[in-house]
C-alpha cells in the first residue's frame, strides 16, 4: 500500500472507531498518523506474504485504537506529563527495587501496606516479579504463565493490583511488570486447546508430527537448562506431536511466524499499559524468533518484532517504556536499543548485565583490568536509552563478557573463568564467598553463580568465623558494589533484602518445588521483625540500610547522574581502582571505586587529564574536601571504598 493510500486507510479506521481527530483525540490521531508507515513497514517485513496478512494488520490497528480508547484519564495525564519531560526514565531521581510480592510482603495487600518502607529508603520504582497466574510446581518463578490477565490467587486479585497501583500513583512511584513473550504455560487456554487437537491454536506453537525437524533444530540450539530440562522439545501424548519447549517442558514456545500470535500478544502488552505499567519488562526477547540452522537466539526478526511493538506502544500508550531482558553478549545487547534507522527506537531500557558481571569479576580478583577492557561495546548505548544498573537480580550471575576482553587484561579466559566460578562457589583457597554454581553444563564447563549479595561478599562466612575484620570487609564490599551500580549510569535497581544485608536463605531446600533450583537461596523470605533492626545503630541492617539510603539521597541531589550518555572512563593509574567521570555543562564528578583489600593510591595527575584541571575536590560521600596535589602525590582510597569527587 503506498503512503497516500495507507494514510487514507488509517483515517477511515479512526473515523470508523469514532476517534475525534480534531478534538479530544487529536494527539492520539497525530501519533497514529505519524507511526502508521513504520508500523506497516515492520509488519510487512515479517508478515507481508502471510495469507492472513490483511485481516491481521487490521486487527493490529484495531487493537491500538481500542487500547487508547480504554486508557484512563489518569494515565492520559501521565502520558502528557512524561512526553513533556522527554525521556523521563533517564532521570537521576528514579531508584528501583525488584522483589517477589509473596516473599517480600505475603501478598499485594501486604505490599500496599509496605509502601512507606520504600519511601523511608528512597525507592520510588518497583519491579514486581511475575504476579499473573502460573501453576504451582510448574511456575518457573512465575514465568510459566497460564493466564496473562489474571492475578494469581496466592498474590491476591486484580482488584488488589489495581489498588496497589492507585496508591503508588498517589505517592509518585513507578511500576514495572513482566510480560513473557516467548512462551506460555502448558496450562494456558491456548495450549489446552492445542493439546485437544484444535488446529487454530496448534499454529500458536511449534508442533511437529515427528522428530525430523526437532532433531535438526537441536543441532544448533543451545540447551538453556541442561541439568534440569535437557533438550528443546517435549512429546505431547494427547495429540501425538512434539512441541518446542526451549526453557522447561511445561513452557511452550509461541510461534511468532503466525501473525495471530503477534496480535494477541500485542493486545496483552497494551492491556498491561492500561493497568498503569510505567516500564514493561519483556522477558527473554532474544528467543522469540526461531529459524532452522541457527541458535534461534538474537535473530533479526526478533528485533523487527520488538520495533513493531515499540511503534504500537508509542501510539497507544506513549508513557510506557519497554525493557528488553536480553542477557546476551555485550555486542548483542546494544542491538536491543535499535540499529540503522531504528536506533533508540526498539527497547528503551536494557539490563547492563555485562557491567554487573564485571563488578563481580573485579571483586573476586581485586583487579579492574577486565572491566576496563570490556567498556567499549557498553559505551555504544545510544542517547535516549538507558540501563538497569544492578549488582544482582532474581536470576543467576552469568559471566557473559567475551574471552577477548579477558585476554586484553592479560588473563587466560578458561583459567580466569574457572577461578571466578571456584571463588564464588567458595572452593578457591582464600575465598570468603558462600555461593553456588547454577546450570552447570558438563559438556562445556559453563556455569553461572547463585548467592545473595551479602553472602557472595563474604558476610555469611565472616559471621560464622566471628571475624570482626572479615565482617567489616564484607560490609564495605556490599556498599562498594551497590555504589558502583548506583552511580555508573542508568536506573539503579536494588534486589530486595540486599538493602538489609540478607545472607543466603536455605529454606528452599525443604520445598520440593524449589529444591532443584539453587537460585532460590538469593530470593529470601523477608522477616519483618528482623527488618526492624534497621533502626538499631549497632546492627548490620542499620548500617547497610542507612548507607544505601544515603547513596540514593546523594544521587537524587546530583543532576549529573541523569543518564545523558555522560560517562568517560579515566585512565587506569591503579589497576585495583575503577574510575569514571560523570559530567554535564555544569559539573564534573570523578567516581572512584577501590576493589583492593588494602588502601589504593591514585596519582593526582589522573584528575588533570580531562579538560580543566581542578584545584579542590569535594567528596559527596564523606563530605571531605581535598586539595589536588602534585603529580607525584596521591589521593588515597581506603580498602573496598569509593569516592564521588566534584571539582569545586
Amino acid at each position: 500500500m503506498n503512503l497516500n493510500a495507507l494514510q487514507a486507510f488509517g483515517k477511515e479506521m479512526l473515523q470508523a472507531n469514532n476517534i475525534d481527530t480534531k478534538g479530544k483525540d487529536k494527539d492520539f490521531a497525530q501519533r497514529f498518523s505519524q507511526h502508521l508507515d513504520s508500523i506497516e513497514l515492520l509488519f510487512n517485513e515479517i508478515y507481508g506474504n502471510h495469507y492472513h496478512r490483511n485481516e491481521s494488520f487490521n486487527a493490529l490497528l484495531s487493537s491500538i485504537i481500542h487500547s487508547y480508547q480504554q486508557r484512563s484519564t489518569t494515565l492520559l495525564k501521565k502520558d502528557a506529563a512524561k512526553q513533556k519531560q522527554g525521556n523521563w526514565y533517564l532521570s537521576h531521581t528514579i531508584t528501583g527495587m525488584s522483589l517477589y510480592v509473596d516473599r517480600f510482603a505475603g501478598n499485594l495487600n501486604g505490599l500496599t501496606n509496605k509502601l512507606n518502607y520504600f519511601d523511608e529508603l528512597g525507592v520510588n520504582f518497583l519491579h514486581l516479579m511475575p504476579v499473573f497466574e502460573s501453576p504451582a510446581g510448574e511456575s518457573d518463578g512465575g514465568y510459566a504463565v497460564s493466564n496473562f490477565r489474571k492475578v494469581d490467587e496466592r498474590f491476591g486479585s486484580n482488584e488488589d493490583l489495581n489498588t496497589l497501583i492507585e496508591k503508588m500513583n498517589a505517592q509518585n512511584m513507578y511500576l514495572m511488570l513482566d510480560i513473557v513473550l516467548n512462551h506460555t504455560s502448558h496450562h494456558h487456554e491456548w495450549a489446552q486447546k492445542a493439546k485437544a487437537g484444535d488446529p487454530f491454536y496448534q499454529e500458536f506453537f511449534y508442533f511437529y508430527d515427528n522428530r525430523d525437524i526437532p532433531n535438526q533444530l537441536d543441532q544448533t540450539m543451545p540447551e538453556i537448562f541442561p541439568e534440569s530440562s535437557p533438550g528443546s522439545f517435549t512429546y505431547i501424548p494427547e495429540c501425538n506431536k512434539w512441541v518446542m519447549t526451549v526453557f522447561h517442558h511445561y513452557q511452550w514456545d509461541l510461534n511468532y511466524s503466525n501473525p495471530n500470535v503477534f496480535v494477541a500478544m500485542l493486545d496483552t502488552v497494551l492491556y498491561y499499559a492500561n493497568l498503569g505499567v510505567d516500564i514493561l519488562r519483556i522477558d527473554a526477547p532474544a528467543f522469540i524468533w526461531k529459524q532452522l540452522g541457527t541458535t534461534c537466539q538474537n535473530l533479526p526478526q526478533a528485533h523487527t518484532l520488538l520495533r513493531l511493538i515499540k511503534q504500537c506502544v508509542q501510539v497507544a500508550s506513549p508513557g510506557m517504556a519497554l525493557l528488553g531482558e536480553a542477557i546476551v553478549a555485550p555486542d548483542e545487547i546494544i542491538k536491543y536499543f535499535g540499529t540503522d534507522q531504528f536506533i533508540a527506537k526498539e527497547c528503551d531500557v536494557a539490563y547492563n548485565a555485562t557491567q554487573m558481571a564485571l563488578q563481580w569479576d573485579a571483586l573476586a580478583t581485586g583487579d579492574t583490568g577486565v572491566m576496563l577492557a570490556a567498556q567499549h561495546p557498553i559505551m555504544q548505548k545510544p542517547y535516549g536509552c538507558t540501563w538497569i544498573a544492578y549488582t544482582r537480580c532474581h536470576d543467576d550471575i552469568g559471566l557473559g563478557y567475551d574471552d577477548y576482553m579477558i585476554e586484553r587484561a592479560g588473563f587466560n579466559p578458561y583459567q580466569h573463568r574457572t577461578y571466578l566460578k571456584n571463588y564464588f562457589a567458595g572452593w578457591q583457597e582464600g575465598s570468603v564467598a558462600a555461593g553456588a554454581l547454577f546450570s552447570v553444563n558438563p559438556k562445556t564447563g559453563d556455569a553461572r553463580i547463585s548467592g545473595s549479595l551479602a553472602s557472595l561478599c563474604g558476610l555469611e562466612k565472616a559471621v560464622e568465623w566471628n571475624s570482626a575484620d572479615e565482617i567489616e570487609n564484607a560490609l564495605r564490599k556490599i556498599i562498594l558494589m551497590q555504589a558502583h551500580s548506583m552511580f555508573m549510569g542508568g536506573i539503579p535497581m536494588l534486589f530486595y533484602g540486599d538493602e538489609l544485608a540478607y545472607t543466603n536463605d536455605y529454606s528452599y531446600l525443604q520445598d520440593p518445588g524449589k529444591s532443584y533450583d539453587n537460585r532460590w537461596m538469593h530470593r529470601p523470605i523477608m522477616n519483618w521483625e528482623r527488618n526492624e533492626k534497621r533502626k538499631e545503630h549497632t546492627t548490620f541492617e542499620y548500617r547497610i540500610f542507612n548507607e544505601t539510603k544515603k547513596m540514593i539521597s546523594t544521587r537524587n541531589k546530583l543532576e549529573v547522574m541523569s543518564d545523558t550518555k555522560n560517562v568517560t572512563w579515566m585512565t587506569p593509574h591503579n589497576i585495583h581502582v575503577a574510575g569514571f567521570i560523570r559530567s554535564n555543562e555544569h559539573k564534573k564528578l570523578y567516581c572512584l571505586f577501590n576493589y583492593k583489600n588494602s588502601a589504593s593510591f591514585v596519582t593526582w595527575y589522573a584528575f588533570k587529564e580531562h579538560g580543566e584541571r581542578p584545584s579542590v575536590l569535594h567528596d559527596h560521600w564523606t563530605g571531605n574536601d581535598y586539595q589536588v596535589g602534585n603529580d607525584n602525590e596521591y589521593f588515597v582510597l581506603p580498602p573496598f571504598s569509593f569516592a564521588l569527587l566534584e571539582a569545586k
